[in-house]
């Protein structure tokens, strides 16, 4: 009996976990395509970050740039991400300066991610991996234009 009221816990710790994971990507929208992206930010108070990436939609290939900045950061890093893109329903709605919090401790190697939106409500759930030695607390506006 004791064994059963476990599982039951367990099977519903499990269903709420998907509920909130559901709940989530309905509040961003719905996913219209992929991206990977490297780019290196050096910073000393207000910071720049450079780089490129790809997105992938509608089963083709984008090659676009990133450039951007921070304020309220020192250091410099190497930050490789891949991230899912929300509500892209024209291509041409990608381009534009997406606009996040962001924060980042890395000390060798970080784990991050960030929720990015421009203009014209594009969202980017994106998860990165980050190299270097750099602290940020800051604003974070990423300028991404396809090429």
């Amino acid at each position: 009996m004791r064994f059963s009221s476990v599982v039951a816990a367990a099977a519903l710790a499990v269903s709420f976990g998907a509920a909130s994971a559901a709940h989530a990507a309905d509040t961003l929208g719905a996913p219209t395509a992929k991206l990977t992206l490297t780019a290196k930010s050096a910073d000393i108070g207000l910071g720049y970050t450079w780089g490129d990436g790809t997105l992938t939609y509608a089963g083709k290939a984008h090659a676009f740039s990133i450039t951007g900045g921070t304020i309220a950061a020192v250091g410099f890093s190497k930050i490789e991400g891949t991230g899912t893109v929300y509500n892209l329903h024209r291509l041409k709605d990608f381009n534009g300066t997406y606009a996040a919090a962001h924060g980042e401790a890395t000390l060798g190697q970080g784990l991050g991610g960030a929720v990015l939106e421009n203009k014209n409500g594009v969202r980017i759930k994106i998860e990165t991996i980050s190299q270097g030695a750099r602290l940020a607390g800051s604003a974070q506006g990423l300028t991404l234009t396809l090429k």
